[in-house]
């Protein structure tokens, strides 16, 4: 495949705009690889970051044509709609320069999580023994795979809306300690989660989360690291629990602001609505949960 991509970069800080480049359309071209040729043949002010190429360290991860991805392993031919692309830096976090964003709001936020292992040994301890069948570790190991490349951070429509939310980065590191019975701080992790802008102020769109990190992991996959977790049956009712509270108290105000119902009516219609919420999320931790 030959030709010519019509690529706009972001270019400047937050106050910045996009700018127009001429690049050659190569076969195998990653959307990194269009970066680095405007870099090296157009514009050598250029911002951004990369390492690996190879998809292990996540420093490369930009928004292209509105949606956070790896450029290292995002092939031009499968997102250039028409031969162009709009490449920007990760959303939600401040911009440094054109393509380089400030990562510190998002590792400040994996630390309000108490992301950080803390030791329930010493050095002259004997080493303990993790079973690899447990239930524990079985439940850590989805969550183990994360790189912090801040992907799904950037898809995150909550953190958008709530910048004290923690982010879903940061609450899977917690979730992986949670899981390590090696870890002493699941008291004040667990505080973490269950605070102000931890897991139960996620009222985000999942999907949009889902396919920006995606891993081919399966239903049955998933469901075989949750099954017999009392934690994750803990943290999934307790996430259920404060939806079943807060989506009817929202659904009472719009039925009161955009309807002609009486308060009464509106506080009837969304009791049976928490109740029903509270009945299928039983139900649903009940399936992922219960062996």
């Amino acid at each position: 495949m030959t030709g010519t991509l019509d690529v706009s970069l972001w270019r400047g800080a937050a106050e910045g705009s996009f700018r127009r480049y001429q690049v050659p359309w190569r076969e195998n071209q990653t959307v990194l690889d269009v970066v680095t040729w405007v870099q090296r043949n157009l514009d050598a002010t250029l911002s951004y970051r990369f390492a690996c190429r190879v998809g292990m360290c996540g420093s490369c991860a930009m928004t292209v044509n509105g949606r956070p991805r790896w450029t290292c392993r995002t092939h031009v031919s499968k997102v250039a709609a028409n031969g162009r692309l709009t490449i920007g830096p990760l959303q939600n976090l401040p911009v440094i320069k054109d393509l380089a964003t400030d990562m510190q709001p998002f590792f400040e936020k994996w630390q309000t999580a108490k992301g950080a292992f803390a030791p329930s040994k010493s050095r002259t301890d004997p080493i303990e023994t993790i079973v690899p069948g447990s239930a524990g570790r079985l439940a850590a190991d989805a969550a183990i795979e994360c790189i912090n490349c801040a992907v799904c951070y950037a898809a995150c429509d909550t953190v958008r809306w709530n910048p004290d939310y923690l982010g879903p980065a940061a609450l899977n590191r917690a979730w992986t300690l949670v899981n390590d019975v090696r870890d002493a701080a699941n008291v004040e992790r667990l505080a973490a989660a269950a605070a102000n802008g931890g897991c139960h102020a996620c009222h985000s769109h999942l999907i949009v989360i889902f396919y920006a990190m995606r891993k081919g992991f399966s239903a049955a996959d998933i469901l075989g690291r949750t099954r017999g977790s009392v934690a994750w049956a803990l943290f999934y009712g307790a996430f259920v629990s404060a939806v079943a509270v807060h989506a009817p108290i929202g659904l009472r105000t719009v039925l009161i602001e955009w309807t002609r119902l009486r308060p009464r009516s509106c506080d009837l219609i969304v009791i049976g609505f928490g109740i029903v919420i509270a009945a299928l999320g039983s139900r649903a931790v009940a399936a992922v949960v219960l062996p």
